[in-house]
């Protein structure tokens, strides 16, 4: 009987474990930072802003800016 429960026991602790893909779950549900640029009202660029826009914070990951006027 003590057998049959160290397997079981081991069984639930092999499937368990977390697959290499769940940590992609802990940013379901947020806004990626090029919605909330163009949500506000702002444009992202790759290239300096526009004459008459500041750089209000970034987008695609850092890679660009989010230009406003």
């Amino acid at each position: 009987m003590r057998t049959l429960y160290f397997l079981l026991l081991t069984l639930c602790l092999l499937f368990s474990h977390l697959g290499p893909g769940a940590g992609y779950l802990t940013g379901l549900g947020q806004r990626s930072d090029h919605y909330i640029c163009v949500r506000q009202g702002g444009t992202c660029n790759f290239s300096p802003c526009p004459l008459f826009t500041k750089v209000y914070g970034t987008c695609y990951g850092g890679k660009a800016k989010c230009c406003m006027r």
